[in-house]
């Protein structure tokens, strides 16, 4: 039976033809499946459902999402990286990311979530922090970590304190779907739809609190560091201190992004 699903251009071209359109005709295709981002069940016969195509050094696992969660698209990962979107699929935890046009060897991005209070009111935020470097493509190794300078040119804003809200990055958004985080969306290239640039191969969980100030405001606030410079903070508190002292180090960079999903 046919099925309806969405499949990319790069998806179909990575994928080719011939099998393309067996996947469309229902042949490849589950009707069943369990959806890539947000875990519960979807069904390729009666809603549309996303080709998602997780592409390794050496191999390639084709995923389902609903069209809802994700558009069709290829997440470029490492190797090893794959292998956890693997154990992913079949029900375990890991994460896989990458930095707008970096290249980002063996290193991922962690995202902590936590409320911060700017000009009095308790702000969303997302803290992201790679675990290594992260380097532009064709780099020679060693060469230096160039994550802030790659996101500065995406539209982030460089933050020497915590005073004020920072601007609206355009074209970005926050996933946020059945009240977890699915994936930090961008601009898609060529004014094509938005890609993920960060996606949780299983949904992180968020405080209700969180969720409350997300729907309150309808976006999340976004902080990025280099490796090293926030680390992991057990309290929110904890996690300010380490933002502040980022920051005025000139070690922080940041953007306001709308919400997408529910």
């Amino acid at each position: 039976m046919p099925r309806m699903l969405d499949l990319s251009d790069e998806v179909r071209a990575e994928i080719g033809d011939e099998e393309a359109d067996r996947l469309l005709a229902g042949e490849n295709a589950p009707g069943a499946y369990d959806c890539t981002s947000c875990r519960t069940p979807g069904d390729s016969e009666r809603e549309r459902t996303s080709t998602v195509l997780f592409v390794g050094d050496e191999t390639a696992v084709l995923a389902f999402a609903h069209a809802a969660c994700l558009p069709s698209q290829i997440v470029e990962v490492s190797e090893e990286q794959l292998q956890g979107a693997v154990r992913s699929i079949t029900g375990e935890d890991a994460t896989a990311a990458a930095a707008p046009d970096a290249a980002p060897d063996h290193a991922v991005l962690g995202v902590t979530s936590g409320l911060v209070l700017i000009e009095g009111e308790l702000r969303p935020a997302l803290v992201v922090e790679p675990t290594g470097p992260i380097a532009r493509p064709g780099a020679a190794p060693g060469g230096g970590d160039d994550f802030l300078p790659l996101l500065i040119e995406h539209g982030f804003m460089p933050v020497t304190s915590l005073a004020g809200v920072p601007p609206t990055l355009h074209g970005w958004s926050v996933l946020l779907a059945m009240g977890q985080l699915h994936a930090i969306l961008q601009p898609g290239t060529g004014g094509g739809p938005q890609v993920a640039w960060w996606q949780a191969h299983q949904p992180l969980q968020v405080t209700e609190a969180w969720r409350t100030a997300a729907t309150k405001y309808q976006s999340a606030l976004l902080f990025a560091a280099p490796a090293g410079a926030i680390g992991r903070q057990p309290r929110e508190d904890l996690l300010r201190d380490a933002l502040d002292r980022a920051a005025s180090q000139g070690q922080l960079v940041a953007g306001t992004m709308p919400l997408a999903g529910t």
